[in-house]
């Protein structure tokens, strides 16, 4: 199975092909640009390079959310026209399981956090499964210090989130929190991809005409006409 994956949840932007289990070709960018920029372009580099075509592919995948509201929008136009065109399913990943994913066969709970700027992070927790992830705390945009404060165990923590709140995060937990290294706080495309493959192996995948993103928080204009 084959599939194309997109990523512009956050400020990086990120495209793969997944053929079965092999990375075919992955392209991530990390620039203040806007993505639509750059996607479609990446998307045709990445498909030159694995020597395939959009018609070659059996399903496609993105991330629906939580995130920027501008690139959540980028990414699902995108891959919505690239899905109704070539009348191939599509697979919505949570950005926040993106995150968490690699980090499935650790004893640890998992902590993803992705900036959600005003001094907010989005935010869930997981644990690892044999072959997925288990929710242990849903979605959610707060404080960093509130969404770390339940947590009493060690805890693995990923993202620009953790990155940029790592000191009040050790003020609160100590010796408990682990941070992943550098290369992992960015979501790739083809863990996206990896995550969809088992959904699209069980049929469960998604209605490209009704996907919608999955923003968490309102909009200021959501926010100003409900003033």
């Amino acid at each position: 199975m084959r599939i194309l994956a997109v990523d512009t949840a956050s400020r990086t932007c990120s495209v793969a092909v997944l053929e079965d289990d092999s990375v075919m070709a992955e392209f991530t960018a990390n620039h203040r640009d806007t993505h639509s920029r750059f996607l479609m372009q990446m998307i045709d580099d990445v498909l030159a390079v694995s020597r395939f075509t959009i018609t070659d592919m059996d399903g496609f995948a993105l991330t629906t959310g939580p995130g920027s509201f501008t690139g959540l929008r980028i990414g699902l136009s995108a891959v919505k026209g690239l899905a109704v065109g070539a009348d191939k399913p599509v697979v919505g990943v949570s950005s926040l399981e993106a995150l968490a994913f690699p980090f499935s066969y650790a004893h640890q709970l998992i902590c993803p956090l992705m900036d959600a700027r005003r001094h907010e992070v989005y935010t869930a927790c997981y644990r690892g499964g044999s072959s997925s992830l288990i929710v242990h705390t849903p979605p959610q945009v707060t404080t960093p210090e509130k969404a770390v404060s339940d947590i009493k165990e060690p805890c693995i923590f990923v993202g620009d989130g953790a990155v940029a709140y790592r000191d009040r995060i050790m003020d609160i937990m100590g010796g408990q929190a682990f941070f992943a290294d550098s290369t992992h706080h960015q979501i790739r495309a083809s863990v996206v991809a990896a995550i969809a493959m088992h959904r699209f192996k069980s049929g469960d995948t998604d209605d490209a005409s009704a996907m919608t993103p999955c923003y968490i928080r309102k909009s200021d204009a959501e926010k100003m006409i409900k003033g």
